[in-house]
């Protein structure tokens, strides 16, 4: 089953990234009028997509067949036979109040770890119920697997983080982490509620008196496969909101993310090592990047997200403490920005190595936005200037499309990339950012080679 998803979900990306090795060889040799007017027909522009055309003259077809198979195997009910949980007749209930848990604010942690122990150790499907209209306290919780069942966790009422921060001394990087539990399905409509307000008033980055410490992320999946996290409500986390390490196959959708402008780290979904993940139909606003991309992340989908306030959708930071970072295969397809520090963001660190290929970002929205397109090959996230070197990992390949709106800034385009590894392969095309107010917006563009720039405002010099 696993083998059988990556297979298909490779051959997905590969065929649509095929792009630029094809992308030159298409405008010195353009297919047939009669070939462009077929693909026109199926819904197509190849003049704003010339990237998703090879030499296989069904290639629409085989995109249309492998995104179906993609959404049969990410999506819950069409994970295979292994995962049938909403039509067995078969299966188990299991409720956190039976073990002890009384939803009335006082700890229940001790009670939502025997109900998982009863719950992963039981065979066939499963359902774990956390009650509606009541409040259960958390301490930190470790839930374990390999699980026998095929488990579905309901939360209808609201789990809320213990705020002495004493309870986090074995593990302050993790409040609620699902490890190494396949075949998960969360849902519910209820709320994962990270009480991060005592967090921020001791970070660093609002106190520089207090020293730099880790704060705990409120929902880490790590190693978790056939994974889908859906219809439920993240708010204030200690630091990150839902991160996803190390996972493969996984769909997030339905989620509303929220925490304070100024809350610091309080990324509303962080993406690493992780491959085949599709994120849609969410409202995100938080402290910090309303999604993060980082190293070890393939094929990457977001779909209709909402994301303000917060510092934007970002690839990076890559290759920081000349480390080498690879991400590739990212696609945000349909995003509306409000009052974000940043649009659609790429960031690396001088002295890294490694790359950020075959990124597209188009059909995006924009309202009073500072620095709307940017790509920063020289990242400082630090006290002391960051010293120059030559190293950098390579940004290639990304696409800008169909990208509109205005700036809260006069720099609406901003290519500040490196002078030993350019970013290559950067395509512009039906881009218009104006100014919020009534002053004209620019591009800033060093060290950058545009493979194609039409219709776009402002221009590079």
């Amino acid at each position: 089953m696993g083998l059988q998803i990556t297979q298909v979900l490779s051959l997905y990306f590969i065929t649509l990234f095929s792009l630029f090795s094809r992308y030159n060889s298409l405008k010195n040799d353009p297919p047939s009028y009669d070939y462009l007017e077929q693909v026109e027909a199926a819904g197509y522009d190849p003049q704003a997509y010339p990237f998703y055309f090879s030499t296989i003259e069904d290639h629409g077809k085989l995109k249309d067949d492998v995104m179906r198979t993609m959404n049969e195997v990410l999506g819950f009910q069409r994970l295979g036979n292994e995962v049938d949980i909403i039509t067995s007749t078969s299966t188990k209930q299991v409720n956190v109040d039976d073990f002890g848990a009384t939803g009335d604010g006082t700890d229940g942690t001790e009670a939502f770890e025997k109900s998982w122990k009863e719950a992963c150790s039981s065979k066939g499907a499963v359902v774990l119920e956390v009650p509606e209209r009541k409040f259960y306290l958390l301490k930190p919780i470790r839930f374990s697997g390999p699980c026998k069942s095929n488990l579905t966790i309901k939360i209808y009422g609201t789990i809320e983080a213990s705020e002495d921060r004493s309870d986090y001394k074995e593990d302050s990087r993790h409040w609620l982490i699902f490890d190494r539990v396949d075949n998960l399905l969360i849902e519910g409509g209820g709320t994962i509620n990270g009480k991060g307000n005592i967090w921020w008033q001791n970070s660093c980055k609002i106190n520089k008196h207090h020293p730099c410490k880790d704060a705990p992320t409120a929902l880490t999946f790590n190693k978790c496969k056939n994974l889908v996290v859906q219809n439920l409500k993240i708010q204030d986390a200690q630091q990150i909101h839902v991160s996803f390490e190390k996972c493969t196959n996984v769909e997030a959708s339905r989620l509303t993310i929220t925490a304070p402008k100024k809350s610091p780290n309080t990324d509303g979904i962080h993406i690493t090592h992780t491959q085949n993940i599709l994120i849609t139909n969410s409202v995100i606003g938080t402290g910090d990047d309303c999604i993060s991309i980082v190293s070890g992340s393939e094929n990457v989908q977001a779909m209709d997200i909402t994301c303000g306030p917060g510092h934007g959708i970002s690839i990076g930071s890559l290759g920081s403490k000349n480390s080498k970072a690879y991400v590739s295969g990212v696609i945000v397809d349909g995003a509306k920005l409000s009052g974000t520090t940043n649009g659609v963001r790429i960031k690396t660190w001088q002295g890294g190595s490694g790359s950020a290929s075959n990124i597209i970002f188009q059909n995006i929205e924009m309202y009073n936005v500072t620095n709307p397109i940017i790509i920063d090959q020289n990242y400082c996230d630090q006290d002391k200037p960051c010293k120059e070197q030559s190293s950098a990992v390579q940004v290639k390949n990304v696409v800008y499309n169909n990208i509109k709106g205005t700036s809260a800034s006069e720099v609406a385009i901003n290519f500040d990339c490196s002078k030993t590894h350019p970013c290559q392969g950067i395509v512009l095309r039906n881009v218009n950012l104006q100014e919020q107010g009534d002053e004209t917006v620019k591009a800033i563009c060093n060290n950058v080679k545009l493979s194609e720039r039409e219709n776009v405002f402002p221009e590079c010099p």
